[in-house]
């Protein structure tokens, strides 16, 4: 079991570790162009990838911040649903998850075959992500190859029915807050626990490489489907983390951090 808990706010979270991606510098782009990319890419070399989602536990039962990949990536992965089995959470023991945007190591845990996977849970889905991937001519606006979100989304419904609800960004729960980090999805979004520096944000897919992309903020990866909004969304969370002081996670982030400026950029430290 690969877990890692802390208390902010209202709420015990803990990181439940799905698997690994094993990522080449083909998955990386820039913003400044060809030069940079290059300099990136021998920088950094290939890259592991780990994939989490978030068990929160409080006075309003159990809820889930995503759901990891299921059994859709093959046995490496799907290794949360082993870690809630090893703390003892059953699928039935969840009351809620709040999915922060629908791609393919995020949502697929929640269901088997066509079978919900949680079987009372209320899935809520952030409405403008939700109404992206349920529009046929937003569909045919995307690269093929960036169209799986649609798929998944299907997926849920036909698994969930009338449990999936559409969520505005703001307070969702006590102590919970739904906020806006669009760029590598239209709806992307983020989930800020508590409050001032006892607070943390799980800020999804906002940020993937925490060595090199506060330090270089035009650093993106294949998967934002608009690389100059996330490149702008990476900017103001950093800023508003250094400012603030609250803690900051992510999906593919290995641990809890605090974020300090250095100069134009920034730097994330973990603990």
């Amino acid at each position: 079991m690969s877990t890692m808990s802390r208390r902010f706010g209202a709420y015990d979270v803990t990181m439940l570790r799905d698997g690994v991606v094993q990522a080449s510098t083909d998955h990386l782009v820039h913003r400044r162009g060809e030069d940079a990319l290059a300099q990136a890419r021998a920088r950094i070399g290939s890259f592991p990838l780990v994939v989490n989602c978030f068990l929160l536990t409080g006075d309003n039962g159990v809820t889930l911040v995503d759901a990891g990949c299921g059994t859709a990536w093959g046995a490496d992965f799907g290794k949360a649903r082993l870690a809630l089995a090893d703390l003892g959470i059953a699928p039935q023991d969840v009351d809620r998850v709040l999915v922060t945007h629908l791609h393919g190591d995020h949502v697929p845990g929640l269901w088997e075959d066509e079978t919900p996977y949680f079987p009372r849970a209320k899935i809520l889905v952030p409405e403008v992500e939700l109404s992206f991937f349920t529009d046929e001519a937003a569909r045919q606006s995307v690269p093929e190859a960036r169209r799986s979100g649609f798929g998944l989304a299907a997926q849920l419904i036909k698994a969930y029915g009338a449990r999936v609800q559409s969520i505005p960004h703001g307070p969702v729960l006590d102590g919970i807050e739904a906020v806006a980090l669009p760029g590598h999805t239209p709806g992307h979004t983020g989930y800020r626990i508590g409050a001032g520096k006892d607070g943390l944000l799980i800020f999804a897919d906002a940020l993937h490489l925490a060595a090199y992309q506060p330090q270089d903020l035009d650093l993106c990866l294949v998967y934002d489907l608009d690389a100059d909004a996330a490149a702008r969304t990476r900017l103001a969370l950093l800023a508003a983390a250094a400012e603030d002081g609250f803690a900051v996670t992510g999906c593919h982030i290995d641990g809890y951090g605090r974020v300090e400026r250095e100069g134009h950029a920034f730097r994330l430290d973990l603990f």
